[in-house]
């Protein structure tokens, strides 16, 4: 990408909100728009960003069996009133924005129970078709009250959401132990520590439920962590009335022995049962010619709070003031910045289109009118990893390329380049 098609404001460093750097940096710069609160616009880098995200979930939830599907925005009042929770998403938990004309009243997902479970019972009429686990990743919508932390909670974000079909409580279980491992995968690709945590199932329903948390300071969430035996809890269980079955689930007999984290939700998992199929009349047939009720599980992960999580976490300063982010090499949309001076444009100009053509993403600083010190300091803020500098000390030779976390630099030949970056 030439920078000059990408018209970053210029910004004052000094002026970034020091909670989340990251992202108000990207707000000042012009790749994050706020429309209004909780509701944004995407620009270059997260929207791409967002693809490779996309890209390793979706990899891990294929190699798992799971099919991905895609489930409509706008939903009907009629399906939430088959599973009952229409009142409970528009007046008991005013969660849902809706939408009332001529043609009926809808709703704008929050999340896709009743669809999946239609989905589902259409297409899954037999226990031969059993078991089976449908996805999709697409954006979402929630009247929050409070918007905080900008992507950590919006009003609108993009996320994945599965929903698993079995026959029994066994089956559903092995889907859920199944979709646990998933996640694990997941998170461990995006280079994100995660605790899995016991936590309440809220308004989806069902018995079971746990989250995936990461430990930041800028989480909302209080973790209670067991590091010995890697076991965590919402801290919130401890106000129910049935906090002792919770506990007993993973074998905690004295609270006092966990940490307390601050920690951030960035997926969660449900056991169902068979609150939906059995609301919504929804049903298969066994072996007998009988009809039985899908066992179920819903699983979800937000995608834009994955990637405000992996930007606030690579913030670097520099005696403590904030100069900007640097992304995980692996996971970063552009993995190099190329800044040059005017004697060496011609060559900076070759440098980039051979990365590029060897499917190195790299980023040319052809912007006129700046000095070598000015794109440097752009660099930081736009979270590439790595920079490669043609100024007056350049031979036409030798390429030094430096990592902007570590400072640590490699000298290569351009016959060697790709594989040093490879």
């Amino acid at each position: 990408m030439r920078l000059s098609k990408l018209n970053i404001k210029k910004i004052n460093l000094n002026d970034v909100d020091s909670n989340y750097s990251g992202q108000d940096i990207l707000m000042k710069l012009g790749e994050l728009y706020q429309f209004e609160s909780g509701i944004y616009g995407y620009g270059n880098l997260w929207t791409k960003l967002e693809r490779i995200v996309e890209n390793i979930i979706i990899d891990e939830l294929d190699k798992a069996g799971c099919i991905q599907v895609e489930f409509p925005k706008l939903q009907p009042r009629k399906i939430w009133d088959q599973s009952n929770r229409w009142d409970i998403y528009t007046k008991e938990g005013d969660i849902m924005f809706t939408l009332d004309n001529n043609l009926g009243e809808y709703g704008l997902a929050p999340t896709a129970e009743e669809c999946a479970t239609l989905f589902g019972a259409n297409r899954l009429p037999s226990y031969k078709n059993l078991p089976a686990t449908y996805y999709q990743i697409g954006e979402k919508f929630r009247k929050e009250i409070r918007t905080r932390g900008y992507l950590f909670r919006p009003r609108t974000f993009v996320m994945m959401d599965a929903y698993s079909f079995d026959k029994t409580e066994e089956d559903m279980q092995k889907s859920y132990q199944l979709m646990h491992q998933v996640y694990l995968n997941i998170f461990s690709r995006l280079g994100i520590d995660i605790i899995p945590t016991v936590s309440d199932n809220g308004v989806i329903g069902g018995k079971v439920a746990e989250e995936f948390q990461a430990i930041t300071d800028l989480g909302e969430d209080k973790t209670l962590y067991d590091e010995e035996n890697n076991i965590g809890i919402n801290k919130e269980v401890l106000e129910f009335d049935n906090r002792d079955e919770y506990l007993a689930q993973l074998g905690v007999t004295d609270v006092n022995n966990l940490v307390e984290y601050s920690t951030i939700e960035l997926g969660n998992n449900f056991q169902l049962g068979t609150r939906y199929s059995e609301s919504m009349g929804l049903f298969y047939t066994d072996e007998n010619g009988e009809r039985k009720p899908y066992y179920m599980g819903c699983y979800g992960i937000g995608l834009g709070r994955i990637i405000a999580c992996l930007i606030e976490n690579n913030i670097i300063k520099d005696n403590d003031k904030i100069k900007g982010f640097a992304l995980p090499y692996y996971i970063a949309p552009y993995k190099v910045q190329i800044i040059y001076n005017e004697k060496n444009q011609e060559e900076a100009e070759k440098l980039y289109d051979y990365l590029n053509k060897n499917n190195i993403n790299a980023i040319l600083d052809d912007r006129e009118g700046l000095t070598i010190g000015n794109r440097i300091n752009d660099v930081f803020v736009l979270g590439t990893p790595k920079m490669i500098i043609l100024g007056n000390k350049f031979d036409g030779t030798n390429y030094e390329i430096e990592d902007i976390k570590t400072k640590e630099t490699q000298i290569t030949t351009i016959d060697d380049i790709i594989d040093a970056f490879k």
